[in-house]
């Protein structure tokens, strides 16, 4: 995979461009703002950080997707939930905070290409599997350990949200914003109702993981 790597600490992007290379992955590292917005069109997918001189990286995000669908994931020191949820708003199609680990890095690397093929082939979402429990986002069904569960319209929605991104960390103002829109005080008690309901009906310990202070994850 051709990977365009946009990072001004030399240290830094010396060491991941190493690592990356070792699967095989081709590498381009640049370290300013303006030399990825010329450089993206090469790419198959581009690791973003958000710290560079010239420019702020989401501002860089933002002019990439005016022009470009490539699949671009910010990779970042910058972890304060305001800046995930507009990275993730302005296009980003996954958000790291450094430090991260190689594996982790590699597999949501394989996932954002995987599900970006997916949307450009125009295929509908296939099924998602976690242990004994099968989500069918274009059909609305779920079962658990071979047992149909029913859920209400909203409950469903809750978990689409998180098996849309299969062990991804997801925040509650994402899930809040995809699932009821503007995300308000009362809608966010409404969010752990739902979440409380969906555990009980999936009796499936240890699905749907809380992240403290951030948000939720489906699966390990």
């Amino acid at each position: 995979m051709r990977l365009l790597l946009v990072e001004d600490d030399d240290g830094v992007a010396d060491a991941l461009a190493e690592s990356l290379r070792t699967p095989g992955h081709r590498v381009t590292r640049v370290a300013r703002g303006t030399d990825a917005l010329s450089r993206h069109r090469d790419a198959d997918l581009v690791l973003l950080d958000l710290f560079l001189p010239d420019m702020d990286g989401l501002d860089v995000l933002h002019r990439i997707r005016q022009v470009s669908a490539v699949p671009v994931l910010v990779l970042t020191a910058r972890g304060d939930e305001r800046s995930v949820v507009r990275g993730l708003r302005l296009g980003a199609d996954d958000y790291l905070t450094k430090p991260v680990r190689l594996a982790e890095l590699l597999a949501r690397m394989e996932a954002v290409v995987r599900r970006t093929t997916h949307r450009q082939s125009g295929g509908e979402p296939g099924p998602v599997r976690i242990g004994a429990v099968e989500i069918d986002l274009a059909a609305r069904t779920v079962h658990s350990s071979g047992r149909a569960v029913s859920l209400t319209a909203k409950e469903f929605d809750v978990l689409a949200a998180l098996a849309a991104r299969p062990g991804m960390a997801v925040s509650r103002q994402q899930v809040m914003d995809e699932v009821w829109g503007d995300a308000h005080l009362a809608v966010s008690r409404s969010l752990d109702v739902h979440l409380t309901q969906l555990r009980a009906k999936l009796d499936a310990p240890g699905l749907i993981v809380t992240i403290r202070g951030y948000g939720y994850r489906l699966g390990e």
